[in-house]
């Protein structure tokens, strides 16, 4: 008896964090809305996949594509709504109370480089257009919304356009995952490879800055 109860905690806490069909299959459309909103809102979420996670979620919301859990539309797209909005105004919140001291208390190479990109996208795209781009690029939306708070972006400016980010960015990626898993029979033989591919697009936006950061110094050395 103690064994075969003890086994669902076990396999409870062999859930894999960085797994979006390990997540989904044990939290289903909450843990879209825990993950979201630590990605989005809390600075220690920023290694939490958040692209794969509602892609996925897409995917298996449509009837018999694969053999994982069944999820429902109207269940994910309010969860990965709540988490990545309340998210958003949160770390905004955190952001404007902790100022840039709470940014720069992280010891990460990769917050540093996302705190870098958030503050570049800001100063090239004005306020609007880098909340709404931000919430394509991973850690860019983890650091942006504090570095929001912290640069002091006006509260209703901050709310409309992380709202207009976050309702293109969560209903675009799921839709996208279930218009594949719609249209493609026999999903289930590629959802792995499917799944990389979006991790990878993902990381584009990444590589490309870096890349433009890395031209543009090397220009400013010749420069100089």
């Amino acid at each position: 008896m103690l064994q075969s109860s003890a086994a669902p905690a076990v396999h409870a806490l062999a859930v894999n964090l960085l797994d979006a069909s390990s997540l989904l299959a044990a939290f289903g459309a909450l843990g879209i809305a825990v993950v979201l909103f630590a990605e989005t809102g809390l600075l220690v979420g920023f290694f939490l996949p958040g692209d794969s996670l509602l892609f996925t979620a897409g995917l298996l919301c449509v009837p018999g594509a694969t053999e994982g859990p069944q999820l429902e539309l109207y269940q994910v797209l309010p969860a990965a709504l709540a988490g990545a909005l309340i998210g958003a105004q949160v770390g905004f919140l955190i952001g404007r109370r902790g100022g840039r001291a709470l940014l720069q208390r992280f010891d990460n190479k990769s917050l540093r480089h996302g705190v870098e990109r958030a503050e570049e996208l800001l100063a090239r795209y004005g306020y609007g257009k880098a909340i709404v781009l931000g919430r394509f690029i991973p850690v860019v939306r983890t650091v942006l919304n504090p570095l929001c708070g912290v640069l002091e972006v006006p509260v209703r400016t901050f709310t409309l356009w992380q709202v207009v980010g976050g309702v293109v960015w969560t209903v675009g990626v799921v839709m996208a995952g279930y218009a594949l898993g719609s249209s493609v029979p026999n999903i289930d033989r590629y959802l792995l490879p499917i799944i990389g591919l979006v991790v990878v697009v993902s990381v584009i936006p990444i590589v490309l800055e870096l890349f433009r950061a890395r031209r543009a110094r090397r220009h400013g050395g010749d420069a100089r």
